[in-house]
């Protein structure tokens, strides 16, 4: 078979490409409801560009101040539109995701106001944004104050908890979609408006941000369908699809985003500067491809579920759970299996392919981590990539591909790594 030997030329064993195969014929169910619902979001995102009469001249280049830039102030109302939020912020000038939630949360944020997070810890890279960890700048040295109410045993709301950590100072509560490196479920959208509504019931002016970071086009509806005040996120992840080199977006009420480009920019440019720098087709056209895109990605987590499952590795979400994300988190027990994943991860990249990758201090983490991704945009998470801190339970989280296929060979790769490093007995 043509295709068998193609695979076998990548380095996929006989024997791993068997097991691939079978794991995909129970498969096919759950693939059709991913491309229902990627055809639901490719027609909400066509229509937004329709309704905002998207046409060519909107994909000009601007520098400098970037004043009366027409392409990216249309690129923000679609966005708005997708979200069906009253504004957005969509700017190269936001540098990732984290920048992203810096922006929100200290834009709107002053001295003396609490920032509650009712799901527990904050992903690693907020810890010193927040002031959890010491840090130049956090929100701790300028007066604003942070608690915590931790998940139930089974990963749920712990709605007591919550009602007794609002009080007169919490200005703002932060909501984190995905599970970033834990190893709890990924909350559905539906599960996040309960909660908000649950908030504004105990404290209605309060405002809701969602951190919705590798959620995007996941489902038909968005948090901000369900109440959140703020959704948050990184071009170099779902909703840039595969394309956008750099940026951020901030969708929400025209009261907090416009405090956003205040402190993005400053106070009284706002929105007026932040030329695009002739990155707009690649915006337009990355939020175009975003459903497809992000369907393979999530193709991709389901299979890699099913194949490690099967082979006795806890995975969240498990084999069967419906997804609310692209992340996939396979616990191997050890630092040596984390490495030979990833090292298989990086074998099936069309960039950088024969490099090893090794753990390493990363900025903003307190545990080495290690990083597999051979990708065109560096650090591109809805690219085919894994990663995690090498911490007990020695977890590795694996998500993206832009093609479906090259999220199969990816993973089909991560456990010949397994095998050939005796790991795991050929299947």
């Amino acid at each position: 078979m043509e295709l068998e030997k193609m695979y076998e030329t990548l380095g996929v064993s006989e024997a791993v490409y068997a097991y691939g195969e079978k794991v995909l014929t129970n498969l096919e169910a759950r693939f059709k409801s991913i491309d229902q619902t990627a055809e639901y979001n490719q027609a909400k995102v066509l229509s937004a560009m329709q309704q905002n009469r998207v046409n060519a001249t909107h994909f000009a280049a601007t520098t400098g101040y970037g004043y009366n830039d027409e392409g990216r102030d249309t690129l923000e109302r679609v966005y708005a539109a997708v979200f069906h939020t009253e504004a957005a912020l969509v700017r190269p000038q936001i540098t990732c995701g984290t920048h992203a939630l810096t922006v929100a949360l200290s834009a709107n944020l002053l001295p003396g106001d609490e920032l509650l997070s009712p799901v527990g810890a904050p992903y690693d890279t907020l810890e010193e944004v927040i002031g959890i960890r010491e840090s130049k700048c956090s929100l701790r040295e300028y007066g604003v104050t942070y608690a915590q109410a931790d998940l139930l045993s089974d990963g749920g709301f712990d709605y007591p908890a919550i009602r007794a950590s609002i009080n007169e100072r919490t200005k703002l509560i932060t909501i984190q979609r995905s599970k970033g490196y834990a190893t709890r479920p990924s909350f559905s959208v539906a599960q996040i408006g309960e909660l908000i509504a649950f908030c504004k019931s105990v404290k209605p002016d309060v405002k809701v941000m969602v951190d919705n970071c590798y959620g995007e086009f996941v489902e038909p509806l968005e948090p901000s369908d369900l109440g959140a005040d703020m959704v948050v996120g990184s071009l170099i992840k779902n909703p840039g699809g595969g394309l956008a080199p750099i940026g951020g977006y901030i969708c929400g009420t025209q009261e907090c985003v416009e405090r956003c480009a205040y402190r993005l920019s400053a106070p009284g440019l706002g929105q007026e500067v932040g030329a695009n720098l002739g990155l707009m087709p690649a915006f337009y056209q990355g939020l175009f491809l975003a459903p497809t895109v992000t369907a393979g990605a999530l193709k991709g987590s389901v299979f890699a579920a099913n194949i490690y499952e099967g082979l006795g590795f806890p995975c969240v979400p498990n084999a069967s759970e419906d997804r609310h994300d692209i992340i996939q988190a396979v616990t191997l027990g050890s630092r040596e299996a984390m490495v030979a994943f990833c090292k298989g991860i990086q074998a099936a990249a069309p960039v950088d392919s024969y490099v090893t990758p090794e753990p390493w201090a990363m900025p903003g983490y307190d545990s080495d981590v290690i990083m597999a991704a051979g990708a065109f945009v560096q650090g591109s998470s809805i690219e085919l990539s894994a990663d995690g801190p090498i911490r007990p339970p020695y977890a590795v989280y694996f998500q993206g591909g832009l093609t479906w296929y090259h999220a199969k060979l990816g993973i089909l790769m991560s456990l010949q790594k397994l095998v050939e490093a005796g790991i795991v007995k050929p299947p």
